[in-house]
């Protein structure tokens, strides 16, 4: 599969749905790469324009993947040895592309109906045909609409029984990876 996973700390928006840089956090870290692992995705890239943060999320990879973390616990390692922490979007786009060879699919995810949203069979049926695809993730309260009004789908908001729907973007990317990814009856799906 080639499937690449981002992780958008700028440009993101708060909850007055002013453009913000949101901070790198462990459980982002660790949760979204060892699902990535689990699923199959090629590189998890975790975006900052903050040189602290870049260097805090570089510190806690380095811990799992070449420090003692690596050695107590290798299936970790695995997992974060998926990370490349980059400065911007610009810049995974580049990367994303010359590692497939060709610019990929770009997806993000929303919490919110968008007019260019793609269904996960659809994209399922894409991937499984060899479409690299690089899935984009917003931390805060999502993608500003400066990003996402660059990319070229978005994919349906996920959706309980309830009228909430603010879950956890490591929780939302586990949940879309396996709707993408997973084995599972398409029948279900």
């Amino acid at each position: 599969m080639r499937v690449d996973v981002a992780l958008v700390h700028y440009p993101v928006v708060n909850r007055h749905g002013d453009t913000i840089g949101s901070a790198v956090t462990n459980l982002d870290l660790h949760d979204i790469a060892r699902a990535g692992k689990t699923y199959g995705a090629g590189t998890y890239w975790v975006i900052t324009p903050f040189a602290e943060q870049r260097e805090l999320a570089a510190q806690i990879v380095g811990h799992w993947t070449r420090g003692y973390g690596g050695s107590v616990n290798p299936d970790r390692g695995d997992a974060l040895a998926l990370v490349t922490v980059c400065a911007s979007y610009a810049e995974v786009l580049a990367g994303a592309t010359e590692k497939f060879g060709e610019r990929p699919l770009v997806l993000a995810t929303c919490a919110k109906e968008q007019a260019n949203t793609l269904g996960y069979a659809e994209v399922r049926g894409r991937i499984r045909r060899g479409t690299p695809v690089l899935l984009l993730f917003g931390t805060a309260w999502g993608l500003s609409p400066e990003l996402l009004a660059t990319v070229d789908g978005v994919l349906p908001p996920l959706r309980g029984a309830t009228g909430f729907n603010h879950l956890a973007v490591r929780s939302a990317a586990a949940i879309i990876l396996d709707r993408l990814l997973g084995e599972h009856d398409d029948e279900l799906m």
